[in-house]
């Protein structure tokens, strides 16, 4: 048989002969017979001279403790990220070789592991003699014919953001100025003239009628108002920013493929779109 590699491999040192095609089922949920789960897909073997998978490293853990198991990749099926081993028991699995990571799966351990899935279902039986006559895996064994699997995509928004400004604040100040009217009491001195009429009147000696031209003075006082200005701190303004969050509606158009099944003859199609005219020929 020829030399395997674990598809990890393959895909890091010869990407070159997978090109872009290929299906890589690691991580992937596997299932037995019954829809029962039995653990996850691994991995995979497979040629590294033509790419084609020819086994998948299956952990076991929901059978057994501990066990991973290589099991042909014709007995699988893909269901979205599922994988199904309709033919595939817990007895089975319990009587096949424990693989270890790393290690090389060499033909006698293959052989091994056939014998059990082989004499367990019909649909894989070969004749032994010739089948470990003939180098390589042959593409008529159900057991290694890879199963095609249709995926269908279809279009997702992806909305990233970047930053830009959106615009600037500039703050600083300016001087406004109004009217302002202030009432101040003011003092002033006034004149008081008092006169007062003499009842016993004497004469005056000597006095003569214009000879005494004296002049009182007297200088009167009063307060006037002297306006000054003088700055007082009334408010004080900080700069800063902050995050806000505001919701917007993206919308563009998107696309998806969607599966078309065209029949031809008498073909029955099951819910999804599986045909059953194989099952039927089996079971009969």
């Amino acid at each position: 048989m020829a030399r395997l590699m674990p598809l990890s491999d393959i895909t890091a040192q010869h990407s070159d002969v997978l090109g872009n095609e290929y299906h890589d089922p690691t991580g992937q949920t596997a299932y037995g017979m019954n829809g029962e789960k039995i653990g996850t897909i691994r991995g995979a073997l497979a040629e590294p001279e033509t790419g084609k998978i020819r086994y998948l490293i299956v952990d076991v853990g929901g059978w057994f403790s501990s066990k991973e198991v290589v099991v042909p990749v014709g007995m699988s099926t893909f269901q979205g990220e599922e994988v199904h081993f309709t033919n595939l028991t817990k007895d089975q699995v319990g009587d096949m070789r424990e693989y270890r990571t790393g290690e090389e799966y060499g033909e006698e351990a293959q052989m091994s592991d056939e014998r059990v899935l082989r004499a367990a279902n019909t649909d894989y039986q070969v004749d032994e003699s010739q089948y470990a006559a003939r180098a390589g895996y042959r593409d008529d064994d159900a057991m290694y014919q890879t199963p095609e699997k249709l995926r269908l995509l279809e279009e997702r928004l992806m909305v990233n953001k970047d930053r830009f400004v959106a615009g600037s604040v500039e703050v600083g100040k300016r001087v406004e100025t109004h009217q302002e009217n202030v009432n101040v009491d003011l003092m002033r001195e006034e004149v008081v003239i008092e006169r007062h009429a003499v009842t016993n009147a004497q004469a005056v000696e000597g006095a003569v009628l214009g000879e005494d031209s004296r002049t009182m003075h007297v200088d009167l006082e009063a307060e006037r108002a002297n306006v000054s200005k003088q700055a007082f701190v009334t408010e004080e303004v900080t700069v800063g920013k902050r995050e806000v969050t505001d919701s917007q509606t993206v919308t563009e158009t998107v696309g998806r493929e969607v599966l078309e099944v065209n029949k031809s003859g008498d073909v029955r199609l099951d819910a999804d779109g599986r045909s059953m005219t194989d099952d039927t020929t089996r079971k009969s």
